[in-house]
Order: structure tokens, then sequence, then C-alpha cells
């Protein structure tokens, strides 16, 4: 059994044509640009491009098979260089009475992708973008991706921007069937400790993934996951956790860093408490976003530090963005003395970052590696900061 570094949602911004799919995300997020970002640089050995549904990015994979660039997995999957790609869609769903929420769905192969996009194109507005609403219920998508040996993840899950519990339920159960759901995606600004406060959640693995928009951002959260290959069914197989398969370390950002993990004020930024009534006490705005953190507390019927057995270690990472004085020219240079971003975040040693960083970013580097970092919480869509001095030693 080996293991791989895995970052399951990915999006790409745009076909080669120049049309966008992920309008949020960056143009130059190419199905190529994003494969050959994560091969080379990133240093991922799985990812999950949750756009493949678009016909053009289906068009883009199709044409690096004939060429010989990517080959089709006989057990699912596509293999681009040292980077096994699966094949994934994000759609929105809005039950009767209940807000939107997210969910990822992935398919073993381009065959049955190309079913989906059929399928959806019937129930949604424009097919050739991402993240559309489809005129469904939870319930069926997930008998059509059963019948099509596909995987339901639920995104993001405590987001206040559709997420399942941030905007659509208090129960998994209330709109799913939970047998059908083997793993759900934490979103960047919850952790192990805080999702497992939700009993219902204790026999589902967690996924922690990048919900990356740019290049930069890929591998920005990820997972070490135990397979005896990389393929589709390996990986179904992990997120099942049989057969010795399954999750052996998420690395998650620090929920402190993420954009909504605390309760705060959509204008002025301010940080509140977990239920503010009215308006905002320091700018009078009427927009309030409840953070991740409030709405666990609000859900929470298990204590903490209650974790199933075959729940791995949470790392949290701290991506080299975060880190203050790694620009993109100094990243640029770590890659080169040092490959790939897993390799500087995880092998390379204080003596060798700081002959290229000098003291004070390798320090930085160090100490986010040994979770010794502070941070400013993020909330309402911002991002929260690391504040630690660059001297401080623990």
């Amino acid at each position: 059994m080996a293991e791989y570094f895995c970052d399951m949602h990915i999006h790409v911004g745009g076909t080669l044509s120049g049309k966008p799919v992920k309008i949020t995300a960056s143009r130059s997020m190419t199905l190529t640009r994003i494969l050959e970002e994560a091969s080379e640089r990133k240093g991922m050995d799985m990812i999950g491009i949750i756009d493949a549904h678009s016909p053009e990015v289906q068009e883009e994979l199709r044409g690096l098979i004939q060429r010989g660039e990517a080959e089709e997995h006989p057990m699912g999957g596509v293999m681009y260089k040292q980077t096994m790609l699966i094949l994934g869609c994000e759609v929105e769903i809005k039950e009767e009475g209940r807000g939107e929420a997210h969910f990822l769905c992935y398919l073993p192969d381009l065959e049955k992708m190309s079913m989906l996009t059929g399928w959806l194109a019937q129930r949604c507005k424009n097919v050739t973008l991402s993240s559309q609403r489809i005129r469904t219920h939870l319930r069926e998508l997930q008998n059509v991706m059963a019948e099509w040996d596909g995987v339901i993840v639920p995104a993001h899950i405590f987001t206040p921007h559709k997420g399942l519990y941030g905007s659509c339920t208090d129960s998994l159960a209330e709109v799913a069937d939970p047998a059908l759901i083997p793993a759900v995606e934490l979103g960047l600004s919850a952790n192990t400790e805080m999702a497992d406060r939700l009993q219902e959640l204790h026999d589902k693995t967690f996924l922690t993934n990048s919900d990356a928009h740019s290049l930069a951002n890929i591998g920005r959260e990820y997972q070490r996951m135990a397979m005896k290959d990389r393929s589709f069914a390996e990986w179904r197989l992990a997120l099942e956790r049989k057969e010795g398969r399954g999750v052996r370390i998420n690395y998650g950002l620090h929920p402190q860093l993420g954009k909504y993990h605390q309760t705060a004020c959509q204008s002025c930024q301010s940080l509140l408490p977990a239920d503010p009534e009215g308006r905002c006490p320091q700018c009078g705005f009427k927009r309030v976003v409840r953070g991740v953190s409030s709405r666990i507390e609000q859900l929470a019927d298990a204590p903490p530090g209650i974790h199933p057995p075959f729940r791995p270690p949470y790392v949290e990472q701290v991506p080299l963005e975060f880190i203050p004085g790694v620009g993109p020219k100094l990243k640029e240079k770590l890659y080169q003395h040092f490959g790939t971003e897993m390799s500087i975040l995880h092998r390379t040693s204080f003596d060798e970052l700081a002959h290229v960083t000098g003291e004070r970013v390798a320090e930085l580097i160090v100490q986010a590696r040994e979770g010794r970092l502070a941070m400013k919480a993020g909330g309402a869509g911002t991002y929260g900061k690391i504040i630690a001095s660059p001297r401080d030693k623990a």
C-alpha cells in the first residue's frame, strides 16, 4: 500500500477557446495548465477537476489522450505525467423551502461524464459553466450517480454560502440518503475537531480540498491517502475505508485563516459575537455573515475531543502564499531549488530553506509546519492572516 497527496476540488477557469467555465476562477486555469501545475509544481499525486462536465473541457482532455500526453486508467481516471486526474462536476441544488447547497459528483471515465453532461443539460440553464443550479432533488441525483458508479461528496459543508449545513439543513438525513454519502468536504474554515462535534458525521470520511480558483491555490488543502494504486476504483475504496485504504492525514488550512471562520460584518469586516442582533454595532451595516464556528456550536451534539477510531490526524497547513515575505519571485526560486511545494512544506530543512529565503522566511515556514504561528481569524469572505513575529520561537 502506497500513500499519495490528493487535492480533489479544483476549478477550471476557462477553455482553450477562451470561454469561461468557473466564472470566478482565473482564465489561465485551463485543464492542461492545471494538470501541468499539479504535476510539475505542486507535487500532487491525484487531483479532482470538478468542471469535467463542460463539453470543451472534455474536448481538451480527449485531445491530450489522442496525442498520447494522457492515458485513461482501466480502473477509472486519467494519468498525466506524475498526476492522476479524477473527473468531477460541482452542482447546486435548492430543495424546496431551504437554501442552496453545492455537491461534488465524481465519475470513473469520460464516457460516463459525458452521460452526466447530457443529463445536466436537461436540468440547468448553461451546462458549459461550473456550479450550475440543477432542477432536481438531491436524492434523485444520488440515484443517478449510484447507477453510473459515481460518488457524491457534499462540498464545503459548513460555509454560510452554499454549504450543506451552512445554508441548507440541520441534518444530512433530512435531504439525502446518508448511506450513499461516503465522505464530506470540510471547507477552509473548519477542521476535524470542529466537524466531529456532529455525531451524524462520525461515520464519514473527511476530505480537505483546496477549492482552487487559481493555479497558486492548488494544494492549499489536501490529504494523504493510502491506496494500492492511483485510480478511481482505489480512491473510492479509500473514501469507503475498505481493504486497508483510507485517508491517513488531512492537511487543512488553519481554520482561522478561512474566509468564514468567525461571524463578521460584510462591510467593515469587524469580528462579532456568535449571534449578533440587528445591524453591525461597529458600522451599522445590516449584512452580518454567520461564521462556521458559530454554526457548528449551534448544531453540535457531541462533546469536543470525541472522534471515531479511524479518524486520521488533522495537520493545520499554511500554504506558501500565506507566509509573509513569500511572493511570486521567491516562490519560483523555491521551486527551482526544491522542486514541488510538497517538498518545500514537508521535507526541506530549515538550513536548506534559509540558504534560499533567508532566516526570517525560513523560520516562518518551519513555524507553520510545526503549528506555531498565531492567526487573526477570517470572516465574511475575508481570509485570516498570520500575525506571529518572525523571531518568536516556542
